[in-house]
């Protein structure tokens, strides 16, 4: 019915406006025990332990659409097993000028030029300080955007940044994710491709002390040796529970509708081979015993879920299939997931996780 009706009555409106009013009705309606019921995961194969937190599914909903924690109850109550919002940033900022958002119905895809917009790591850490414990909660953290005009932080402003929201938002978050790779804004593209600037990074989190699982947000590496030299610039962190994969920089190819000329970086469907083809490189070269991945990326059936989770990723998030298959998408994959799971004589989801990366 969504995709029927609903769907083509709201893609007449301006992308963003819709977003803004879907943010408000949830965040006023909250968690509905009925629905929360109705979309509840319930069969014990999507259980999933991931460093140290129980999850009822590894299926989440990634960062980018809750950017202030204004709608966790109402978002956890769709069959979600974490919820991640944000990103959040030491201090507000506006993003980057409208339009930044916008359709690909042809793609199933979203081009997203937001450049984080959000009220600020004070504001949020006051919004969630007495919140009701649902989903697992992630909060993503990245460096403030000081607009498009403004000139690049330097290499200590940024390592602030991170480290600010750090301490103000870690004992709010069931789990931490680091952004180190925002397509949007000119200080989050190839900033942390220097490995120094990880080394102070680390350093500063370590000064910090990290009490929750860490995890940090990479874009596709442009290659092996990229990849090889992130991981060891990371090795010494101990604290770091795992990576989660970021939307590339720019269009893929193969695109049906025309975006060349949009800014931004495309989420949805075409984001999903550069995304697998990372999970599988990354799942090789970690420690499966020490690193989790989180993989994301043109997510919006159990099957797309599923081929994520042989190639290595542990959990899984969405959000464009928010817009193109509606709030039961969750549901939806939930129910079949544990199908395919016994189908290939899996009990667990933990069985499945890289078995399409080995050898």
């Amino acid at each position: 019915m969504y995709r029927r009706l609903l769907a083509p009555a709201l893609f007449r409106a301006e992308p963003e406006w819709i977003h803004d009013r879907a943010i408000r009705l949830a965040e006023r309606v909250g968690r509905v025990p009925a629905i929360a019921s109705y979309c509840a995961p319930t069969d014990a194969s999507l259980v999933t332990d991931v460093a140290g937190l129980r999850m009822a599914t590894p299926i989440g909903l990634g960062a980018g659409f809750d950017k202030n924690a204004r709608a966790v109850p109402a978002l956890a109550s769709l069959g979600f097993g974490h919820v991640e919002v944000g990103s959040i940033a030491a201090r507000p900022s506006d993003g980057n000028p409208r339009p930044r958002l916008f359709r690909l119905p042809e793609d199933e895809a979203i081009v997203v030029y937001y450049g984080v917009p959000n009220e600020g790591a004070d504001r949020v850490a006051q919004r969630l300080a007495n919140r009701r414990r649902t989903a697992t909660l992630g909060i993503n953290i990245v460096n403030t955007n000081h607009g498009i005009d403004a000139p690049p932080s330097t290499e200590d402003e940024v390592i602030a940044d991170y480290l600010t929201s750090t301490r103000i938002l870690q004992p709010h978050a069931d789990y931490l994710c680091l952004n180190l790779s925002c397509p949007n804004t000119h200080d989050g593209q190839g900033f942390f491709h220097q490995p120094h600037r990880l080394a102070m990074l680390i350093d500063g989190l370590r000064e910090v002390g990290i009490e929750k699982p860490l995890l940090l947000k990479v874009a596709p590496f442009p290659d092996l040796r990229a990849m090889e030299t992130f991981l060891q610039a990371v090795a010494p962190a101990e604290f770091v529970s795992g990576f989660s994969v970021n939307l590339p920089a720019g269009k893929p190819p193969g695109l049906r509708a025309s975006a060349a000329e949009l800014p931004g970086a495309v989420s949805g469907r075409p984001a999903a081979a550069a995304a697998n083809r990372t999970i599988r490189e990354l799942y090789r070269s970690i420690d499966p015993e020490r690193h989790v991945i989180v993989g994301s990326g043109g997510v919006f059936t159990a099957e797309d879920a599923y081929a994520k989770i042989r190639l290595g990723a542990s959990l899984v998030q969405l959000l464009t299939a928010l817009v193109y298959r509606g709030p039961t998408v969750a549901r939806a994959i939930n129910r079949e997931l544990p199908k395919l799971l016994r189908r290939d004589g899996f009990t667990r989801v933990a069985d499945a996780v890289g078995t399409d990366a080995r050898g």
